[in-house]
């Protein structure tokens, strides 16, 4: 299995996406590919003592811009990092591709230069953001500002396979994110995506509010990415503002520090759980191969961990199930149909 990886994308790149990526290498027992400058990804691995021979490596001279336009990676930005490595995967020179650079350039890559699965409407953009029971996958959550009913119902059968084949959740819990738990709740465009899934092949259970989604309520969130996005950056500002709250806590005297010397490890082990070098990477589900955006402050493990999830997406044909699924989905309406 050989891994495409924008070297270049990202705040800590070349030097940490190099690292995780001989990382990976090694561990994961995968072949790699780095697209970028040639010249600096040689003196990086000379740096870290890294044999720059054990990657493949593709020469692109430019970077997209982290306040580019999404459209502009296959526009403006064919000779970045990012465009090179999509065209590379396109082009069948690998089996997957990771970029933790602009999130927007990643996903309008992935859908005009790698294409979509025949019959996705649109691919969209699905981080796991932990929560009190687990994890939860959320889709979408950035990639289609405006979405379609039956955009949402796909979002709902590949979250719900991806959890299944990747991260090992038997029977995935679907919800419709909404104002409320009640069928009538919500606008058109909810109460048409409701009927859709209830008759799609997921466990769906209905609609789910904000509020309990941090709870044990459903393993797959579907929502337009309007929504999504901001539902996901309010998630993460709570996160981080919840751990400086507890933080001034246990510095705040002798007292509270003696305190938190007692649960410590107990501490870290919740920081820990809400860092994102642990999940690593999110995928662009619906595309015609996998496409990945890790994180844009990934350190070395953050890119470790999102090249396994990509290599978990790769063994188990994760793009083979969505279009199968699409496929049966088919041919049992054109049956309904004619009866």
């Amino acid at each position: 299995m050989n891994i495409i990886i924008d070297a270049f994308g990202g705040d800590n790149a070349p030097v940490e996406i190099i690292k995780g990526a001989e990382m990976a290498r090694k561990e994961l027992s995968i072949d790699i590919t780095l697209v970028g400058k040639e010249d600096v990804i040689r003196k990086v691995c000379s740096d870290n003592e890294i044999d720059a021979d054990n990657f493949t490596i593709i020469h692109a001279d430019e970077v997209i811009a982290t306040d580019a336009a999404g459209t502009d990676v296959a526009r403006t930005g064919k000779k970045t990092s990012m465009a090179v490595g999509l065209k590379a995967l396109a082009e069948g020179k690998g089996d997957g591709f990771l970029s933790a650079g602009n999130s927007g350039a990643v996903c309008a890559g992935a859908t005009l230069i790698v294409k979509r699965i025949k019959g996705i409407s649109r691919p969209g953009f699905s981080p796991v953001i932990p929560t009190l029971g687990g994890q939860v996958l959320l889709m979408d959550s950035g990639a289609n500002l405006q979405c379609r009913p039956e955009m949402l119902c796909q979002f709902g059968i590949m979250g719900s396979i991806y959890m299944n084949k990747v991260l090992g959740v038997e029977n995935p819990r679907v919800g419709l994110l909404n104002v409320g738990t009640e069928e009538h709740k919500g606008s058109d465009l909810q109460h048409e995506a409701y009927e859709l899934l209830k008759n799609a092949p997921v466990n769906f259970i209905g609609n789910v509010e904000g509020t309990f989604i941090n709870g044990d309520v459903c393993d797959v969130v579907v929502c337009d990415g309007f929504s999504g996005n901001i539902l996901l950056k309010t998630y993460e500002g709570t996160a981080m503002a919840l751990m400086k709250k507890i933080k001034g806590i246990f510095t705040k005297n002798v007292k509270n520090k003696l305190a938190a010397s007692m649960v410590l490890n107990d501490v870290k082990a919740l920081k820990d759980s809400m860092n994102p070098s642990e999940v690593g990477g999110a995928p662009v589900l619906g595309c015609a191969k996998p496409v990945f955006k890790a994180h844009g402050n990934s350190d070395a493990r953050a890119i470790y961990s999102a090249l396994k999830l990509v290599k978990e997406y790769v063994e188990n044909n994760v793009v083979e199930e969505i279009a199968n699924t699409l496929k049966m989905m088919k041919t049992i309406e054109g049956e309904k149909a004619d009866v």
